[in-house]
């Protein structure tokens, strides 16, 4: 059997059989492994975060958080998940170089998970982005990031794409769409740190792992970073058109396990106090299935629905509700 796959190697090899273009997302050329990371390392930052929080004597307890992110631009900016830095007091940013930097948070946006620091240096490195849109199921990818307080620097795991598409949707926390699956090891302290092709191209953000399960973690794309990278470094926030509920994506299995008679929408768990919702009548345990004479299939789809609208505009919501199939009509409000 051995000699057999090498011959078959060295046909291949004769032939100039080689993986098609298309099947990966970086250009030809690429250096190896080794080489590729000396080259982006630099510009990995570990995040530590210090933040006040109080205990059951209402006595004030420092704590500190840990995780990772990437320098996108050589004044300073980098690029790492919102759940790092979000309340925290004081962010301290450490480069592989072992500089290390106060940084001041740019700009947040909780709806996808990012977040930009700056830091004031010089010399600083960059990394490149990539465009998630050319990656392949299977390609190969390179996580680095800094886990579970491990010291002596950044730490590099490699794995496959594993899928695309995929969803995180919990109750009172940000629903997370559009991710890319993936085997690279990503632990508690990576959040934050690139996804990177065998280019160096950052192709994610790596941002969640499910914990009861093996080899199974998350990025957000590039792609859908991308605008939102662009919107915190120009005005530090984006505002975006909100109808105050919370949510989750309806599907045939939800819908099977509370005995409902319909299988897509936005299924509300929430309604904010004085919000546009609660003015416009939606309850809880309503489904909304349309906004204006859109049909709404899931969670992510009911926002971008939203998103196209304007702050202040009137819309149309179709709901499901005990049978009956009720229309609410919302004032659109601003989610910061």
């Amino acid at each position: 059997m051995v000699r057999l796959r090498g011959a078959s190697l060295l046909v291949a090899l004769a032939l100039g059989v080689v993986a098609p273009a298309w099947a990966r997302s970086h250009p030809e050329g690429r250096v190896g492994v080794p080489g590729m990371v000396a080259r982006v390392y630099p510009a990995i930052a570990s995040i530590i975060t210090r933040q006040i929080e109080r205990d059951q004597f209402n006595q004030a307890v420092p704590t500190r958080g840990l995780g990772s992110g990437f320098i996108v631009d050589a004044r300073g900016y980098i690029l790492t998940n919102n759940h790092v830095v979000e309340g925290a007091e004081q962010i301290k940013v450490t480069l592989p170089d072992e500089r290390t930097f106060r940084a001041t948070l740019v700009g947040a946006d909780r709806l996808t998970d990012l977040a930009v620091l700056k830091i004031e240096g010089t010399n600083l490195p960059v990394v490149r982005l990539g465009d998630s849109a050319k990656l392949s199921l299977g390609e190969t990818v390179i996580a680095i990031g800094s886990p579970l307080w491990i010291e002596g620097g950044p730490t590099v795991t490699t794995g496959v794409v594993s899928g695309f598409g995929r969803s995180l949707e919990k109750p009172d926390l940000p629903s997370l769409h559009n991710l890319i699956q993936t085997d690279a090891a990503i632990n508690p302290g990576n959040s934050g740190g690139p996804l990177l092709n065998l280019a160096g191209q950052v192709v994610g953000i790596n941002t969640a792992l499910i914990g009861s399960a093996h080899g199974i973690g998350f990025a957000i794309s590039i792609n859908e970073a991308k605008p939102v990278l662009a919107a915190l470094m120009a005005g530090g926030r984006i505002v975006r058109p909100t109808i105050g509920v919370a949510a989750i994506s309806l599907t045939p299995q939800i819908a099977f396990a509370n005995d409902l008679p319909i299988e897509r929408g936005a299924l509300v768990v929430r309604v904010e106090p004085q919000g546009p919702g609660e003015a416009a009548g939606i309850r809880p345990g309503d489904v909304i299935t349309a906004v204006g004479d859109r049909a709404v299939k899931d969670l992510h789809h009911f926002h971008e629905l939203l998103f196209r609208r304007k702050v202040g505009e009137t819309v149309e919501v179709t709901l499901w509700r005990e049978g009956q199939t009720v229309t609410a009509r919302a004032v659109l409000g601003a989610e910061r």
